[in-house]
């Protein structure tokens, strides 16, 4: 007997990059299409490696989707979306071969860490737990390190014995940071772990 049609049938492939640095700091995501954005959320820091220390946002079209109580500064601000109430299966893709869509996530106000998230669908593997990371290139930046132009000055520092910051920007990033390391395993055992501690919200919430 065949399975009855159901059109959410299909995961979300999202190629995620952080704008601004070269070479290309990215991950490739394999997500449940009835993730919400606050899980997308857990899920992307823990990809990346960030640390879930400052506010964040999605643009999605002219829409901002996130935690409200966090960034919805006056009533009279832009409409924030709860994340809780909006699923990667509510995104509209566009009626053409390979449809994608792009949308945007930004991190850490002050630095602003944006990052593109472009989207497609793909088939169901069978035996496969979702959410998962498939593929990525590079360490995340340090936290705090002052964005892209920031970091860009660490890196010049940190790669340089010569340079006057040279042991100051070791001893600020840790000994053990290296910008061109990626760990696959380790991405995904820790959203493994991000998606166990949020329970379908934002960890921050269920403190």
């Amino acid at each position: 007997m065949p399975k009855p049609y159901n059109p959410y049938a299909y995961i979300v492939r999202l190629e995620a990059r952080i704008l601004g640095v070269e070479p290309a700091i990215t991950r490739t995501l394999e997500l449940p299409s009835d993730l919400n954005f606050a899980q997308l959320h857990e899920v992307l820091q823990a990809a990346f490696g960030w640390t879930d220390s400052h506010l964040h946002q999605f643009h999605v079209g002219g829409l901002t989707i996130g935690a409200p109580e966090a960034i919805e500064d006056t009533p009279y601000g832009p409409r924030v979306f709860e994340a809780t109430e909006v699923q990667l299966k509510d995104l509209t893709f566009p009626y053409e071969a390979d449809p994608t869509l792009t949308i945007s996530y930004q991190y850490d106000f002050g630095d602003d860490w944006q990052h593109e998230l472009v989207l497609r669908r793909a088939g169901i593997e069978d035996d496969v737990k979702y959410p998962r990371c498939v593929a990525g290139q590079r360490a995340c930046p340090p936290e705090d390190v002052g964005g892209y132009p920031g970091y860009a000055d660490f890196l010049e520092a940190w790669l340089d014995s010569g340079h006057e910051e040279y042991k100051a920007m070791r001893r600020w990033a840790g000994t053990k940071f290296d910008p061109e390391r990626f760990d696959l395993d380790k991405t995904n055992k820790a959203i493994a772990k991000a998606m166990r501690a949020c329970r379908g919200d934002y960890q921050q919430r269920q403190i």
